[in-house]
């Protein structure tokens, strides 16, 4: 058993003249107040990696830098599914006590911090060296192919996946530390400029600088406790040219496993919170995980599903899309979201009831997935 007893997050978007250490440390003496803790009691750090600070070693240089001597000391790269690989790490370590207290951290200043070209050049090294970096794509390219597959599959429109920029956008104009609060329409995100077709600006995630943590720990150290349920992964390929078909990507395999685990059911859950790098990898992820049937997510969007105060919550700070993506920390702002509204502090965001919530985490192009229940309990 582990408790998330704590978790902290920065404002995304621009950091100017704070580095990657600053906001990974600034976001996790946030997560060390919040779970009424000292840095001498934190035995276990685990980090993600940083595009815009490449060391080899990063979980140590983070402590050294933090002012910690952890006695397990360990960096993931699972691309956007690395938050909750280290949370489902960082569980296992504590049930199986080889640590008590252990701080997932990670922030880049990916927006300020490195150029535009220095951006574009590590998007592009993504791909197969042999058959697919040669011709030039980024991950906006891979993510189009997938849409312009999925849209042929399913019967789902370029309108559709604007509902999911729109919905990201109202959600993230509630919170004050959104990158973006302007409200967005669907003609808004049709009339953006295209990136990678069918997906265009608004489609896409944007570069940010940030930085999340939490702290994961074998007791629970506050008085409404979230506790890790239970998780599972799936890898089923690295490159978009080695894919499976779109009905066997690797979703639909960690969800089963994490309900294997857990006895829960998906009708049991009341929050999500779905990795969202382009609307159409949030349309794909809903459906995969059974959230919606195939092909029906936008209109569960357009009918108010997933809103605030919808039958299922989903990413109630905004999301990649519109709170912002600073590289691994993005998707660990869902997790303190979900934190938030498990324990009642999400102030105007709060939704009815988050007692079980559904997280989900994506790397690579669908290659990487982390399935994870959070359940409160008093």
């Amino acid at each position: 058993m582990s408790f998330i007893t704590g978790v902290g997050l920065t404002p995304f978007g621009k950091h100017e003249g704070s580095s990657s250490l600053d906001l990974m440390s600034k976001a996790a003496q946030a997560a060390l107040d919040d779970a009424g803790l000292r840095r001498a009691d934190i035995d276990g750090v685990l980090c993600g990696y940083s595009t815009v600070s490449p060391h080899i070693m990063l979980a140590t240089v983070f402590a050294e830098h933090f002012g910690i001597r952890p006695s397990y000391a360990h960096a993931v790269q699972v691309g956007g599914a690395t938050g909750l690989a280290m949370t489902m790490l960082a569980h296992h370590l504590v049930d199986a006590g080889v640590a008590r207290n252990v701080l997932v951290v990670a922030g880049e200043n990916r927006l300020t911090g490195q150029s535009r070209d220095a951006s574009i050049q590590a998007l592009a090294q993504v791909g197969n060296p042999d058959y697919e970096v040669p011709l030039g794509p980024t991950i906006p390219a891979y993510y189009g192919l997938v849409a312009s597959r999925y849209m042929h599959e399913y019967g789902v429109t370029e309108e559709d996946l604007a509902e999911f920029a729109v919905l990201m956008r109202a959600h993230a104009c509630t919170h004050p530390g959104a990158q973006f609060h302007d409200p967005i329409t669907v003609a808004d995100v049709m009339a953006s400029k295209p990136v990678a077709m069918p997906l265009k600006l608004l489609d896409c995630c944007p570069v940010s600088d940030g930085g999340a943590a939490f702290v994961v720990s074998r007791e629970r150290t506050g008085e409404a406790g979230v506790r890790i349920r239970g998780c599972a992964q799936a890898h089923t390929h690295q490159h978009v040219t080695a894919a499976p078909s779109l009905s066997e990507l690797g979703a639909e395999i960690s969800i089963a496993r994490a309900r294997e685990a857990t006895g829960l059911a998906i009708s049991d859950v009341r929050y999500a919170a779905i990795y969202d790098s382009f609307t159409i990898t949030l349309a794909m992820l809903l459906e995969d995980l059974g959230l919606a049937g195939r092909g029906e997510a936008a209109a569960r969007v357009r009918a108010g599903h997933f809103g605030r105060g919808g039958v299922m919550p989903l990413n109630t700070h905004g999301g990649l899309l519109s709170y912002g993506h600073c590289g691994v920390g993005g998707a660990m702002a869902h997790l303190v979201e979900a934190h938030l509204q498990m324990t009642g502090r999400a102030a105007s965001r709060q939704v009815r009831d988050a007692s079980i919530a559904l997280l989900h985490g994506d790397g690579g192009v669908l290659s990487s997935h982390v399935s994870m229940f959070l359940e409160r309990v008093r």
